[in-house]
């Protein structure tokens, strides 16, 4: 068997691996590139129409967004995955086709008046629609066959409704080895859906890194820290804009407000109006509606079992059509509006944060993961004024994150999962992370389990028969790095390893004698004390 890495390496979107097994093709994955890219991604070797299956994760845009255009150009197989990613793809990369009409209009109307060639949309709703047609989704759990030679299961991953790892069994000169695709890894306690499962054994592991080199804050309530944003944004008469992924946070997000406005959390403004502006949010809490009883954790099933809408509640407004949402903004009174995208990079947010971005009065709030390049990283970095619609806005409302939110495992999220295999792999591969985090995950990885993990780049071919790659890519530099930025990089790299480290020891400090915990934390005091004192 033969695995070629296509996307999402050394990087955290585009996700797609190619699968050469003895009697057939297939990916893992067909994924778009979002926000900004350092590396130029490698394409398939071998024409579309060779493939024979897409084996999909979950519906995120990242990890199936390529699939109509796959579609379009020439794979007629068959997509394999879970009922709940189909149904939520099944709106998805409508709407995705859809942008990529509009962006293609937009693009000709410039094109036009400047004599240029006009271009074509990535896909259209009608290739989006005929792709949808060949999926064919499995439930969690069962084994199917794909050939002779390959059998699969789908197991939960925790990181969205329908999200799984992949285990694949290859059967190659009479030898079964088993791989297994991390897909993304969920974070622990989230409100809906399941906790990750864990699998416990495979021969080779090709595994996420998103948040290798971070940890979410376990200490903070996001009940009590929401409800706190809200309740001070609207006694200054503001409103709360909070940019959502339209799938997976939006339903989240409601969740947390129906226990805030249950448990009446805010006060003197009952029954403030919450908006979704976002047509595909709306149809996606639909699907989060429906009976997908497998999916779900108990608090959930017992709210729905009860009859309970667990994200529903009185004055939630849902805004469907352009007219209905730009009359959010006309309306004065103070409010939450969660609109799509999550990392502020297209759709109806960037007229929110239009509108309100320049307002003192308001809040802007970051409840998920926002790609280096994207117009939420810029603000989550601080800057003070940005570029919307070509018009320059100041930054005046106050920016708050919601750290821990996130759908992805953290650091040690990561290594509770790949540490959960009693059978030790007999290789590792890294994908889906940024440099940073796959080496600070990669020397950690290396430090609980002895193997050191293979991070390979776009173009790179591992034969797992004579178990060496035939073909070890270099990176392909996108965006031009200098000597310095290099330099920085490295330093920075070291600095985060030398925080991981120390991250680890407090966590596992807490639990110790009085006497030692109140050591450690003088010592780290005396050096922060020294260390300022030196610079």
């Amino acid at each position: 068997m033969r695995l070629t890495f296509l996307g999402a390496d050394h990087e955290v979107t585009g996700s797609m691996h190619f699968i050469e097994a003895p009697d057939i093709k297939f990916l893992v994955d067909c994924g778009m590139e979002q926000g900004g890219n350092m590396y130029e991604n490698q394409s398939l070797p071998i024409p579309l129409a060779e493939l024979d299956y897409i084996l999909l994760t979950h519906a995120h845009i990242d990890h199936s967004g390529m699939i109509p255009w796959a579609y379009k150009n020439g794979f007629k197989g068959s997509v394999i995955t879970t009922d709940a990613s189909m149904d939520l793809d099944s709106i998805m990369l409508l709407d995705s086709a859809h942008i990529q009409e509009s962006e293609a209009e937009w693009k000709n109307r410039k094109a036009m008046r400047a004599g240029e060639e006009p271009v074509e949309p990535a896909y259209t709703v009608e290739d989006a629609k005929k792709a949808l047609e060949s999926f064919n989704p499995v439930e969690y759990g069962k084994i199917v066959e794909l050939s002779d030679s390959v059998k699969v299961r789908f197991t939960d991953a925790g990181h969205l409704l329908g999200s799984a790892s992949i285990e694949i069994w290859v059967t190659e000169k009479g030898k079964t080895e088993k791989f297994v695709f991390s897909g993304d890894i969920g974070n622990k306690g989230k409100p809906l859906i399941r906790d990750p499962q864990y699998i416990e054994e495979a021969d080779y592991v090709i595994m996420e890194s998103t948040y290798g080199d971070r940890l979410h804050d376990k200490e903070l309530n996001h009940i009590e820290d929401l409800a706190r944003i809200i309740q001070s944004t609207l006694d200054r008469g503001g409103n709360v804009v909070i940019p959502a992924f339209a799938v997976g946070r939006t339903q989240e997000l409601l969740y947390l407000i129906r226990k805030i406005k249950d448990g009446g959390l805010v006060k003197g403004h009952d029954g403030f109006p919450v908006y979704v502006d976002s047509p595909l949010a709306i149809e996606a809490t639909e699907v989060f509606k429906e009976n997908l009883r497998e999916c779900y954790d108990a608090e959930t099933k017992e709210l729905v079992e009860k009859g309970i809408n667990p994200i529903g509640f009185p004055n939630l407004k849902l805004s469907v059509t352009s007219d209905d949402s730009k009359a959010i903004n006309s309306d004065t009174t103070p409010k939450v509006i969660i609109a799509a995208s999550g990392m502020c990079d297209a759709g109806r947010i960037r007229h929110h944060l239009k509108h309100n971005l320049w307002r003192k009065e308001c809040s802007v709030v970051f409840a998920g993961y926002q790609s280096e390049g994207t117009l939420g990283r810029i603000l989550e970095d601080g800057a003070d004024r940005v570029k919307i619609f070509g018009e320059e806005i100041e930054v005046r409302a106050h920016i708050e994150k919601m750290g821990g939110m996130s759908s992805h495992a953290d650091q040690k999220g990561l290594l509770e999962w790949i540490c959960a295999f009693k059978k030790k792999p007999e290789k590792i591969f890294l994908v889906h992370g940024d440099d940073d985090a796959m080496h600070t995950l990669g020397k950690l990885i290396e430090k609980k389990t002895g193997i050191m993990p293979e991070m390979p780049y776009s173009g790179s071919i591992y034969d797992f028969t004579e178990d060496k790659y035939i073909y070890k890519a270099e990176p392909v530099f996108i965006r031009k790095k200098d000597k310095s930025s290099t330099n920085k990089r490295f330093a920075q790299r070291e600095l985060n390893d030398a925080l991981s480290e120390l991250k680890e020891l407090v966590l596992d400090s807490r639990e110790g004698a009085n006497a030692d915990v109140k050591k450690l934390a003088n010592a780290i005091k005396a050096l922060v004390k020294k260390f300022r004192k030196d610079i």
